[in-house]
């Protein structure tokens, strides 16, 4: 049985380990995905391996904290395939300069007497810190919005957001990300609540730690070696392993089936390994 035929499946972050495995599991169950990411390139890889496989795809290149691009891509969408039925919006990130290298306050960094490679909080690139808030927040609020319209016009639809560990408490150093997947949380509730009168449905998973290419310089990797921080992901998770891509389908496609989950939204679920299921002593 294919779970999603013909259904309109829109992903931001398409060009993603975690999103690309999603979209090409969507398109695997008949889903006709729209793969949205700022570099094209990537998304084009991720086409390639879907339509070579019989699926169909989509390619749009779209800063999805610009309203009005989004807006043009929505339309786009529209006209090429029909109105939205999914939207799973998996763009957002971090960034480096947004964070302090030390992970608690020291009175050299007031008078500028840190180490050589140091940085505290007062030293951090706070347009780099505002546009994380932006690609985390924002990027989920203006994709909702647009394809909502879509969604009430159509008589139902549910959305997919992205959270994170640090939703529930703040990794050291993460303060912009941390905040802003806090805010996803939040508005996945506050949105639910608003959009459930036109049958729109608007739920959030919240990711463990996971095995891409950005994980392994801060976590290691098992064959590579760990580092201090990934060590310690690993010792609190009772599962015993980071996540993979292929982690998250399930829950996507069960958050996305009307008839398994008509009755779910404001939710936000981790898939974790049990991370969270332990105090940290």
């Amino acid at each position: 049985m294919i779970m999603f035929k013909d259904k309109i499946a829109v992903i931001t972050g398409a060009g993603g380990t975690l999103c690309s495995e999603i979209a090409r599991e969507l398109a695997k169950e008949g889903a006709k995905v729209v793969l949205v990411g700022r570099t094209e390139e990537k998304l084009t890889k991720v086409y390639d391996e879907i339509t070579k496989n019989g699926g169909t795809a989509f390619v749009y290149a779209c800063d999805v904290t610009d309203k009005e691009a989004v807006a043009k891509l929505a339309l786009t969408v529209k006209d090429k395939f029909g109105l939205c039925d999914y939207l799973i919006n998996g763009a957002g990130g971090n960034n480096v300069k947004a964070m302090p290298t030390i992970t608690k306050f020291d009175p050299r960094e007031m008078t500028g007497d840190l180490g050589e490679g140091e940085r505290g909080l007062y030293d951090i690139d706070m347009d780099a810190f505002k546009s994380v808030l932006d690609i985390n927040t924002m990027g989920t609020v203006i994709p909702t919005m647009e394809f909502a319209k879509q969604m009430i016009e159509k008589g139902k639809g549910s959305v997919i957001n992205f959270a994170s560990m640090n939703t529930y408490c703040p990794l050291t150093r993460c303060f912009a990300y941390a905040m802003s997947k806090a805010a996803v949380s939040n508005l996945t509730q506050s949105f639910a609540a608003y959009f459930a009168p036109a049958n729109i449905r608007i739920n959030a998973i919240a990711p463990g730690f996971m095995v891409n290419e950005r994980s392994k310089n801060y976590l290691g990797t098992v064959e590579e070696g760990l580092t201090a921080r990934g060590q310690a992901v690993i010792g609190h998770t009772p599962m015993g392993r980071f996540g993979e891509a292929k982690d998250l389908t399930g829950c996507v496609k069960w958050l996305l089936d009307e008839k398994a989950s008509s009755f779910v939204t404001g939710v936000t679920i981790p898939v974790d390994g049990g991370f969270l299921t332990l105090g940290g002593v």
